[in-house]
């Protein structure tokens, strides 16, 4: 199938392939604090998800399986056969579908600030609700709180202010139905099929995907390891930006060694 996904690609046309999958409520620009770090080294992909962005936004109801098929539709036009992924919560759900389900197109996977099962359930589908009677901006500054620490909003609140701006553009369509897709969800029992090797990174101040829910990641994928990030909160990339990248370069080089 053709991919409804847009897609920005910066790096050396030649260089290993890197995909990166944003959080539920931003689009690839998430990923612009990690290009100068990654960039030279990697061809790199930041897809923006169902919904969301300039990809299209079709009638739900999504699931993730949806989303992950989306992907591998978008690696199919870019004739890109086997890559690294590294996705953010809403992004890191679709990695590990893929990783899964596709293992012969992961090389190695990161997960960060994600979860394999984040009930409850009806709290999706309610803010699907909310999101589609009275928009993003119904629910934008309760979401912006949990994506960064306090001492990070109050000395970057222009970068603050640039995120919630991503947000209450999303598609409230789209944002919902990717919504339902994670009420949905439950990728658990396919933890142990993943054979890539993982890296977890999870934020130490998430409120959003507490570190438990990456404790629970690393245990069931063989030999994943686990990285507590301090100090960061949902978005970590955006927030730990340096760190998240020498984490993500450490993981992925280790294939060159």
């Amino acid at each position: 199938m053709t991919s409804r996904l847009h897609a920005i690609v910066d790096g050396p046309p030649d260089a290993p392939v890197l995909v990166l999958g944003s959080s539920l409520g931003t689009t690839g620009a998430m990923w612009e604090p990690q290009l100068a770090a990654i960039a030279g080294r990697f061809r790199v992909i930041r897809y923006d998800h169902l919904g969301h962005g300039r990809s299209a936004v079709p009638p739900g109801p999504y699931t993730i399986d949806l989303l992950g098929r989306e992907v591998l539709a978008l690696l199919d036009d870019l004739g890109v056969r086997r890559v690294h992924y590294a996705g953010l919560s809403l992004g890191g759900m679709v990695g590990m579908w893929l990783a899964a389900h596709a293992p012969e197109r992961v090389d190695r996977l990161a997960l960060l600030c994600t979860s394999a099962s984040l009930g409850p359930a009806q709290g999706w589908r309610d803010r699907a609700a909310t999101v589609r009677a009275a928009g993003l901006s119904a629910i934008a500054d309760a979401i912006v709180a949990r994506w960064f620490t306090p001492s990070f909003a109050a000395a970057r609140p222009e970068v603050v202010a640039a995120h919630r701006a991503m947000l209450t553009a999303a598609p409230a369509a789209g944002y919902a139905a990717c919504c339902e897709a994670i009420a949905g969800m439950d990728i658990r029992p396919d933890l142990g099929r993943i054979a890539a090797p993982t890296l977890v990174i999870a934020g130490a101040d998430d409120l959003a995907i507490p570190v438990e829910h990456a404790e629970g990641i690393a245990e069931r994928i063989a030999g994943a390891r686990l990285a507590v990030v301090d100090r960061a909160a949902h978005l970590a990339p955006v927030e730990q930006s340096v760190q998240i990248a020498r984490l993500l370069l450490a993981h992925l080089d280790e294939e060159e060694r």
